[in-house]
């Protein structure tokens, strides 16, 4: 490792950072791009100074705890924007607490209903065909009913 860090000097780190940004291209998941700009930050101080490679090795370890620790607030869960669509790719949770007509019976607690012309399993009690019933629950990709 010396004697390829003494041999690029400063572009080894460059490379790494080049190699860093464009794996975090291929696999996105903002966290290599953080270890790429701490190997940039090495290459910077590198290029001013001459150190050892286990200093340099220190530095780039150093860099990028700070780095991921400095933006770890602004990737966090509850700073991404709601959405006017929470159940966009859930559809089936959009019907929990709707009222529906049955078009066919349940019989031995199980039955089909169509919504928006969508044909969807149900569960429930046995109840005839035109009885109104609401959605109280999803269990897997079924309907759990009760009558309305």
């Amino acid at each position: 490792m010396q004697d390829m860090l003494s041999a690029l000097g400063p572009w080894a780190w460059w490379i790494a950072a080049a190699v860093l940004l464009f794996m975090e291209l291929v696999a996105p998941g903002v966290f290599l791009m953080w270890l790429a700009f701490a190997a940039a930050s090495v290459g910077i101080i590198d290029y001013f100074t001459d150190l050892s490679w286990q200093i340099e090795t220190a530095l780039f370890a150093a860099f990028s705890i700070a780095f991921v620790y400095v933006a770890r607030p602004f990737y966090s869960k509850s700073k991404l924007p709601s959405s006017d669509q929470p159940n966009l790719n859930q559809r089936i949770y959009s019907f929990v607490g709707n009222t529906y007509t049955l078009t066919e019976a349940i019989t031995d607690g199980q039955g089909k209903l169509n919504i928006d012309g969508a044909r969807w399993d149900l569960l429930g009690p046995d109840l005839a065909a035109g009885t109104h019933v609401r959605v109280t629950a999803v269990e897997g990709m079924k309907l759990r009913v009760g009558k309305a």
